[in-house]
């Protein structure tokens, strides 16, 4: 993070944001922080107590090199929801209110990328689940890179697209959210309870007879226990690979189980951890993970390139994890 920022130089580095190099070392190029267009979100809000939330707001925007920035402060309010803040000042606000308004500094100031160091520790859940949502719509609005680091897995699930995956300072692996979480492989590192699949899913409606929320995955219906999401939300979901039955046919008003996808069988492999299963790598549109035993795949006789029915016993939501 602070190489990125600029702060301090890494030997025989490289950086480069879109068309922008921030540094080249074989070239002599190192491009000082003052210069590189960030934004930066940590973890303490640091708002100014003597200005009021717009006296904030107007302070990152005089950093913004912009000349419509009426536009964008109008457009940065709107997506934080802070136009009813915007009189107060930071000591009446509760702490999600706050990171709120910092992250629309951070904005305002036009970065080309922003930089967020544990943006919601400071946070208890639910002033996290309050503000998440905000973070979502920034990302699918504004389109401006985020380089997050955080130790949740609830944030991870439900903000990332790619994924680093770190121990002791070295790169694991990466690659998106979807395909870290799928790897069998990342045992040792994510734990039995961790590895499996995360699908992104629609949230269509609730279902108040039988307290359920209905998604949508693909041309697929899922259900899980009722949550307060709005239909149309997008819902990351993680299924366990132990989780997951397969089956040769549906077993369709004969089971418990009420979400069924089909499947084609992409890899059969053993598992690294334990010598009496095997991991079945699903496509359902996504990647799947199906960890059975040995005898179930023998019994079933399940190849590369067969069509199956992946029956899933439970999900979880992303913000479960924490």
């Amino acid at each position: 993070m602070r190489c990125i920022s600029g702060l301090e130089r890494a030997p025989g580095g490289f950086l480069q944001i879109n068309d922008e190099i921030w540094q080249d070392e074989k070239r002599g190029v190192f491009v000082p922080t003052s210069e590189r267009k960030i934004g930066y979100v940590f973890q303490e809000m640091r708002l100014f107590p003597h200005l009021n939330i717009e006296g904030n707001l107007l302070y990152g925007l005089k950093r913004s090199a912009i000349q419509n920035g009426d536009a964008l402060f109008s457009q940065v309010i709107a997506i934080m929801g802070l136009r009813s803040l915007l009189s107060r000042h930071s000591g009446n606000l509760s702490g999600g209110e706050k990171q709120r308004v910092a992250l629309a500094r951070a904005l305002l100031t036009s970065p080309r990328l922003l930089l967020m160091d544990e943006p919601l520790a400071a946070l208890d859940t639910k002033h996290k689940q309050e503000i998440l949502p905000y973070f979502q719509r920034m990302q699918s609005e504004l389109n401006i890179p985020v380089f997050y680091v955080s130790h949740s897995l609830n944030e991870v699930l439900q903000l990332v697209d790619t994924m680093l995956l770190m121990d002791k300072g070295k790169i694991i692996t990466k690659g998106t959210v979807e395909y870290v979480f799928s790897h069998p492989s990342l045992v040792k590192c994510l734990g039995h309870t961790l590895v499996g699949t995360v699908l992104e899913t629609t949230v269509v409606r609730q279902d108040e007879e039988f307290q359920l929320t209905i998604l949508k995955f693909n041309d697929h219906t899922l259900y899980v226990p009722r949550r307060d999401i709005k239909p149309g939300n997008r819902l990351r979901i993680h299924i366990r690979a132990e989780d997951v039955i397969l089956a040769i046919e549906p077993i369709k008003d004969q089971t418990s189980v009420l979400n069924i996808l089909p499947a084609k069988i992409v890899e059969v492999v053993p598992n690294t951890e334990d010598e009496c299963k095997m991991d079945v790598k699903l496509d359902v549109g996504s990647p799947l993970l199906a960890s059975i035993t040995r005898k179930s795949v023998h019994q079933l006789n399940l190849k590369s390139g067969q069509n199956i029915h992946a029956h899933i016993k439970a999900i979880r939501m992303a913000h479960e994890f924490d």
